[in-house]
């Protein structure tokens, strides 16, 4: 099978090559897939397009949005046999949700900082979708995203009807209460209370991390990140001075941990990163 070569494909291209992949004679793997089976394929690809924009690097953001939009494009042809709506309705939806959900460009609202912007955002998507209730916008917080992801939507969702300290250091305590409360619960409960209040503590942590203005899921990248580098040394000096790590005390293998973070913060100028 044929197709038109072009030095410049449009979105038109896309969805009639989408349509000739899935369409009888195409191709076998195209064919076979369902929304649940790429399912995993549409996060993947969302996520190396954050790497890529986390890297700075255009040209690899430019191939990542791409592997994005095919996925889009997957889907909606998936409905489009169906029968149930295909790309136009998909983009007319998103169309009209942009100019509705935007009073203070396209009508009579104002917005003079992005706080305003946001706020009649979140104005028009509560009586949109009918929410009456702040427990019901945070009920409406997509349960798939990642759990920090998902906790930081729910935490201002709450604070937005006052629900809140004050400042971080109830938040802190708050932290360090339910520290003491796993403590508790690792001596004495069960799974399930240790489950339950792991749970508490990692979603007082990020309640910590939302006042300080910082991004949570990417406080961890950063720390898993650092994990790595500081394991790396470690085994390097472990090969070094001849020690079997497998086999080796917990407590050498920790001395030669506290070695390495003291050598990175001399490197670093205090900062163990």
């Amino acid at each position: 099978m044929k197709y038109p070569q072009k030095e410049q494909y449009d979105f038109n291209d896309l969805m009639e090559i989408v349509k000739i992949l899935r369409a009888p004679g195409g191709c076998p793997w195209d064919m076979a897939q369902t929304h649940q089976s790429i399912r995993s394929n549409f996060i993947e690809e969302t996520y190396e397009a954050i790497e890529a924009i986390d890297n700075g690097d255009t040209a690899l953001l430019r191939e990542e949005l791409g592997d994005v939009l095919l996925q889009v494009a997957l889907h909606a042809e998936m409905e489009r046999e169906a029968g149930a709506f295909d790309m136009n309705d998909v983009c007319s939806d998103l169309c009209q949700k942009l100019i509705v959900r935007h009073p203070h460009v396209f009508g009579d609202k104002k917005a003079d900082d992005e706080k305003d912007a946001l706020q009649n955002w979140n104005a028009v998507k509560m009586k949109t979708k009918n929410q009456k209730t702040q427990t019901e916008a945070m009920e409406s917080v997509c349960r798939a995203l990642p759990a920090l992801m998902r906790s930081e939507k729910i935490q201002r969702k709450s604070a937005k009807v006052g629900f809140d300290w004050d400042a971080v250091d109830g938040a802190l305590d708050k932290l360090y209460e339910e520290y003491n409360e796993l403590r508790v619960a690792i001596a004495h409960g069960s799974v399930e209370n240790q489950t339950e209040e792991l749970g508490d503590l990692l979603f007082s942590a990020v309640n910590v991390s939302r006042f300080l203005g910082i991004n949570s899921e990417q406080a961890l990248s950063l720390a898993c990140d650092k994990y790595i580098r500081r394991f790396s040394l470690v085994e390097q000096l472990a090969q070094e001075r001849g020690i079997d790590m497998k086999n080796a005390e917990l407590s050498q293998l920790d001395s030669l941990w506290e070695e390495v973070k003291i050598k990175q913060k001399e490197t670093n100028g205090g900062n163990s990163r």
